[in-house]
């Protein structure tokens, strides 16, 4: 028994389905678009309002502050970018903390971030670019006026953030279980980072104990000592009897500690 051919009713019958889901899909996307649109602009709202409420405890307390910060990254919010948002009362263009909290909060962490690129300048003879977020806070904290608001580590690094537009000079790194701000644009390779991990441990390492503990061959470990030697991280001991390199924020925090 011969079979029929397909003939041009059913093509244009299977173009016709095709173009209805095409047709249905757009439709779709469009409505599931307009219903987000509607969901940011209400979560929006209800985030200034909180704003509004607690904007005293936001700005003078750093711990309601970092809880705020993280409600906003919660929903996709930076409220340290720039919106774009043509708010003719704002002038448009300011960040949601300008926006919704005054200039006070926004001008607090750019002057941190002035602050903080102060500090890696001055320290940067000491440390090679690299500083631990904590003894960064607290050196940023000696140079405030007396009634000032405290400062966080999570201010800091909040600060740096805004940083951004600088290029690579300024960005938080992790080195074991410790975040650091590298303030010289280069970036660490996995020798280094793990050089400077094991010096955490005692404040030093060695070639020998590099090469006992990561199974490393001296020339390795040589010369992943030497090049945190050459940019300032780690410094020398020529006075044991194997060289000892030395973390200088062990040191450094070592001599605070006794005065």
């Amino acid at each position: 028994m011969s079979r029929k051919g397909v003939g041009l009713a059913a093509f244009d019958r299977s173009r016709l389905t095709s173009a209805q889901f095409a047709s249905h899909g757009n439709s779709l996307r469009s409505t599931n678009a307009q219903a987000l649109e509607t969901q940011l602009a209400v979560f929006r709202s209800l985030l200034q309002q909180f704003a509004q409420t607690h904007a005293r405890d936001i700005r003078s307390n750093p711990s309601f502050r970092a809880q705020f910060a993280r409600m906003c990254a919660a929903i996709g919010v930076d409220p340290l970018a720039s919106s774009n948002n043509n708010n003719t009362n704002n002038g448009g263009g300011g960040s949601i903390w300008a926006q919704l909290l005054g200039r006070t909060v926004n001008d607090f962490y750019f002057e941190l971030a002035v602050r903080v690129v102060e500090v890696c300048g001055a320290t940067r003879g000491e440390n090679g670019g690299l500083i631990g977020v904590l003894e960064l806070r607290d050196r940023v904290m000696k140079g405030r006026m007396e009634g000032a608001p405290d400062v966080t580590e999570d201010d800091v690094l909040r600060a740096v953030a805004t940083l951004k537009p600088l290029g690579s000079s300024y960005s938080v790194m992790k080195v074991g279980n410790k975040s650091y701000i590298r303030s010289v644009p280069k970036e660490l390779n996995t020798d280094q980072s793990a050089v400077l991990e094991a010096a955490q441990v005692l404040g030093y390492v060695g070639v020998s104990m590099l090469m006992v503990n990561l199974r490393w061959t001296r020339a390795r470990a040589q010369t992943a000592v030497e090049d945190l030697l050459g940019e300032g991280m780690l410094w020398v001991d020529k006075q044991a009897p194997e060289w000892e390199y030395w973390s200088p924020s062990f040191i450094l925090s070592g001599d605070e500690m006794a005065d």
